[in-house]
């Protein structure tokens, strides 16, 4: 659909759910167009990486527990003929037809996408979370943002933003509370070991790092994604080429939530010399994602993982541990693999609806199912990286 972006999303309202987690929506193009990070849906596009597509399988039709796009136009264009809100219309049948992931936003949500494609995005510099019984929890906080700045830190509860109360809510709904114009105030109710407090924080441009690197004794690169925000892939290749001679890689997508598509295959490129990435289905339609040629395939490579892996950074994953490239080291996945697409409705909103799967080269599928490391580790996952590394040897 021109303009819009087709993607595969974290979930709205999981418990890693995040100021920054929930806007990394990855794109995948259905009609050669790709947008948003996944904290973030936008209004941009962006060409896709190699991309085959084959016929359509016979009699193909959209995934079991979806929701049908037609129907969904339907609803909510005739409740704007009547009045009604067409967001809302849509929201109910997407929530009857079972899709987990299904979404409606509503233009200015949609919107406030856009500028998380690039790694930024206007808010209090805070990460929530659900926890228990509906609980809204910061998980953690931007250094040097607002909410840094005013002593908030993961494990406060958040109660309430300007008034309304969060508990129960969709973290998706929380952000959008959160945000605003730069220099606009937020009043955060929250509480901390049972003691209630009120702050009061002025929303600022921020803006977060996508890719970190860092030394480690032993002759390590760590190379570090947060997330798959516009530039990350390439950063990943860069860091890549920069690492000492000799030295060993362990790439950390522990806690990364996904984003775009295609930063996840650039990133793949990096480790790979061309070759099969994934391949995923729209509708029947069989499509793949190949790496470029060229990429470092001779040091050895760990990548650590855990329950915040998702989607795209998955997707990367999968697509190493398939082709022999790392060992993937830690807990399994989180288990998102399903492809989304966007369709603008009546009043301008924007449903996004399950309508295929992604499989890793050796045909796997990531949704529901996630990725078992090769080597188990939960505490202590970095040094556990470190002793397999060091078995592994240096390659010419």
């Amino acid at each position: 659909m021109p303009g819009l972006p087709a993607r595969c999303p974290r979930p709205r309202d999981l418990r890693r759910g995040a100021v920054l987690t929930w806007v990394f929506l990855v794109a995948v193009g259905a009609a050669a167009s790709t947008g948003c990070w996944d904290r973030t849906g936008a209004a941009t596009t962006a060409a896709l990486p190699p991309v085959r597509t084959s016929a359509p399988a016979p009699h193909a039709s959209r995934p079991a527990g979806t929701a049908d796009r037609e129907a969904v136009a339907r609803a909510a264009a005739e409740a704007v003929a009547e009045g009604k809100s067409g967001k809302k219309a849509a929201q109910e049948v997407v929530s009857r037809s079972g899709d987990r992931w299904g979404a409606v936003y509503d233009q200015g949500e949609y919107a406030a996408f856009a500028e998380d494609l690039d790694g930024r995005w206007t808010g209090v510099g805070l990460w929530a979370g659900r926890g228990r019984g509906g609980r809204v929890e910061v998980e953690r906080v931007q250094p040097g943002g607002p909410a840094a700045r005013a002593g908030l830190r993961a494990g406060d509860r958040l109660l309430s933003v300007d008034g309304h109360a969060v508990t129960g809510l969709a973290v998706a709904d929380v952000v959008a509370l959160l945000r605003g114009a730069a220099g606009t105030p937020a009043v955060l109710s929250l509480s901390r070991e049972g003691a209630d407090f009120t702050e009061t924080l002025r929303r600022e441009q921020l803006r977060a790092e996508p890719v970190t690197v860092r030394e480690l004794p032993g002759g390590i690169t760590v190379i570090k994604v947060a997330s798959f925000t516009r530039g990350s892939g390439e950063r990943v290749r860069a860091a890549v080429r920069a690492a000492p001679a000799g030295a060993r890689l362990m790439l950390d997508l522990r806690g990364n939530p996904g984003g775009l598509v295609t930063e996840a295959v650039t990133a793949a490129s990096a480790f790979l010399d061309g070759g099969l990435v994934a391949t995923y289905d729209v509708r029947g339609t069989q499509r793949a994602l190949y790496a470029a040629r060229g990429g470092d395939t001779a040091r050895p490579l760990v990548a650590l993982v855990d329950g915040g892996t998702m989607s795209a950074a998955e997707l990367l994953t999968g697509a190493l541990q398939d082709r022999g490239r790392a060992v993937a080291v830690g807990t399994r996945t989180f288990g998102k693999g399903s492809v989304q697409m966007p369709t603008r409705l009546p009043d301008g909103s924007v449903a996004e609806l399950t309508v295929g799967t992604y499989r890793t080269p050796a045909g796997r599928s990531l949704d529901g199912a996630g990725i078992a490391p090769d080597v188990a580790a939960d505490e202590g996952a970095e040094e556990r990286a470190r002793t397999v590394l060091g078995g592994l040897g240096v390659g010419p």
